[in-house]
């Protein structure tokens, strides 16, 4: 029996073994054996396509889930893709909403030097917060509405540019184009106290891992700000 991260990888030429362990029994006789990959340097943008895992009718009937956990579970192919994240975000304060925005957002403060602050978004009763500070935003997403949450206060712990905080909002998937449009909307029409001056907030850009091409998410946003993306499906 051969254990491996997916049988494609095996047979792609975008990979390459790197190790394989042999799984023994209590009697010594070999059982199974894990083969690990690694993936060829020059070959990552067709590669990021092929880690990606995909999930009919989920979270409901219709709806094709993009899973980018598969990420997580190959330390080269995150380490590149981290990489990559850091050159398409060119403002110092990431707004990363939750939860899969975090796993690519944390990492920027150590792995990219103009990166100061993270902001994080969440769903309700996950932020403490003082009177004034938290804001709701209500979202559209492909499967219906939700509501988001962020502090005033995390904005104002990031490095403003002038009289304005530029922010970049960094997701992993761009579907419809929703939670970012709805995110950027309210964040731009706040205002931020420092000290006594007040500051705007600009949204100067929006990055995301992964942009589902057909579903047209680009063209609402960039209404607003740029958009980048890492790779396309």
């Amino acid at each position: 029996m051969v254990t491996t991260i997916d049988v494609k990888m095996k047979e792609s030429k975008m990979w390459v073994e790197v190790e394989t362990n042999i799984i023994y029994n209590e009697q010594g006789h070999p059982t199974d054996k894990i083969v690990r990959f690694s993936p060829t340097a020059e070959n990552w943008d067709g590669l990021y396509e092929e880690v990606l895992k995909y999930y009919k009718d989920f979270p409901k009937e219709g709806i094709v889930f993009v899973d980018i956990i598969p990420f997580l579970q190959n330390k080269a192919v995150y380490k590149q893709l981290i990489d990559k994240v850091a050159e398409a975000c060119t403002t110092p304060n990431i707004v990363a909403p939750e939860a899969r925005g975090f796993l690519f957002a944390a990492p920027l403060l150590t792995e990219a030097r103009h990166i100061e602050s993270i902001i994080p978004v969440r769903k309700s009763g996950k932020l403490p917060f003082a009177e004034g500070d938290l804001h709701e935003v209500l979202i559209e997403k492909e499967y219906g509405f939700d509501k988001l949450y962020y502090r005033l206060s995390d904005i104002a712990a990031g490095k403003p540019a002038g009289d304005k905080f530029e922010v970049t909002i960094l997701d992993d998937v761009l579907a419809t184009g929703g939670t970012a449009e709805g995110l950027a909307e309210s964040l731009e029409a706040q205002k931020i106290v420092v000290n006594g001056k007040e500051y705007g907030v600009k949204v100067k850009e929006f990055v995301f891992i992964v942009e589902i091409v057909d579903l047209k998410g680009k063209e609402r946003l960039e209404k607003i700000a740029p958009v980048r993306s890492i790779t396309e499906i």
